[in-house]
């Protein structure tokens, strides 16, 4: 359980670099209200002067980093997994695939050659493991091309659905960003 000697996430620290390190980071920030996890304040404001400049008064700087120091320790418990995959991703994975008629499919994550860096993500839904890797996390399956294990090693599954967009996410901490934010290399 978390306790605040264990605090991993700290106030003075940039937005941007707590975002790279715990990429769940995201979700508790625009939960918070804090919608401008990808803009140029995050690499360069601290997570006090970020909430302190949408109006949050410092006990609800304290909650927020409370809850962050929560989530980076289930970061980092889950740092070495080949592939996490987040609960929302999970419920939403089981919603498709029974409306697809297919309980026992899984999702293969495969990376294909494209975008500016050189690699992207392919997602598919299938019956047929092959020869990849089949993790099971939170009752869903998913499968891994042994080649692409190093590629995406650490990396979560979550799902999104926000004003901008829905869909699932990969967040790789291996990856170096691109332009185009549809890459990595």
């Amino acid at each position: 359980m978390y306790t605040s000697m264990e605090a991993l996430v700290k106030k003075d620290m940039l937005i941007g670099d707590v975002i790279q390190k715990y990429p769940s980071a995201v979700d508790v920030l625009m939960a918070a209200g804090v919608h401008c996890v990808g803009c140029q304040g995050a690499s360069h404001e601290s997570i006090e002067q970020g909430f302190k400049s949408h109006g949050m008064s410092d006990a609800e700087i304290e909650e927020v980093i409370t809850d962050l120091n929560k989530m980076a320790a289930v970061d980092a418990e889950n740092e070495g997994k080949a592939i996490t995959v987040t609960e929302k991703a999970a419920t939403k994975l089981k919603e498709i695939l029974k409306a697809e008629g297919k309980p026992e499919a899984g999702l293969r994550v495969d990376v294909a050659q494209g975008g500016c860096k050189g690699n992207t993500y392919a997602l598919e839904l299938t019956e047929d493991a092959g020869d990849a890797l089949v993790l099971e996390e939170h009752g869903v399956k998913i499968f891994i091309n042994k080649q692409d294990q190093d590629l995406i090693k650490g990396s979560t599954i979550d799902y999104r659905d926000d004003l901008q967009d829905a869909g699932f996410r990969i967040t790789n901490p291996n990856n170096q960003g691109c332009g185009c934010g549809k890459s990595f290399s």
